[in-house]
């Protein structure tokens, strides 16, 4: 790879980085998110210290950040400005899954990456995306836990992927997505089976 595509990858996981949950929160109410509900500077945690039309603000931006270096990257291959590997698309898109999750910005803290996920992954597996989307408001609707629904959302990634899609990367890309996303719910998890989880 050259210095261009090591720069790319870079601008993904910046971007990714940028914690709108925190400047939002900061912005409207003057507290830090960091240190108030869950901790943490995803839309659910803005929701309930901020409200709902900064936690709407916030989805939608973890989205674009996820969204935008994947469909940078998706143009420039488009125009044959550069020369890319089959799986660097892949690794952009997770760059900016890792940006969220681990923000420079905040040492390396950050949210559960779920909207960045479905940001940086709708351009590459829309019918991935959007059906499990769709699992997750059917879990939230049954069991009323954001929380429950995101695993189920993150369970059923790589289920579509493999159901759908016969591209063997698009398969691995999205079980480490799934994985991911696991791993940030770790704590929610064990609530939900000890019967302690916050709606």
């Amino acid at each position: 790879m050259t210095s261009i595509h090591y720069l790319l990858l870079a601008v993904a996981y910046l971007s990714g980085a940028v914690p709108y949950g925190y400047l939002l929160t900061r912005k409207s109410t003057g507290l830090n998110i960091l240190k108030e509900g869950s901790g943490n500077i995803g839309s659910t945690n803005v929701g309930r210290i901020a409200g709902k039309a900064v936690a709407l603000q916030v989805q939608l931006l973890d989205m674009v950040k996820g969204m935008l270096p994947v469909a940078l990257v998706l143009l420039l291959d488009k125009l044959a400005w550069l020369d890319f590997p089959d799986y660097y698309i892949f690794l952009i898109a997770l760059l900016t899954i890792i940006g969220h999750n681990f923000s420079i910005f905040l040492g390396f803290r950050g949210g559960k990456g779920v909207n960045t996920t479905l940001g940086a992954s709708v351009l590459l597996a829309p019918i991935s995306v959007f059906s499990s989307v769709a699992v997750y408001f059917l879990v939230k609707w049954q069991l009323k836990f954001v929380s429950a629904g995101s695993i189920a959302l993150a369970l059923f990634l790589p289920v579509s992927g493999y159901l759908i899609s016969s591209d063997k990367l698009i398969h691995f890309y999205l079980l480490v997505c799934c994985l991911l996303i696991l791993l940030r719910h770790t704590g929610n998890l064990k609530r939900l089976i000890a019967g302690q989880e916050r709606r």
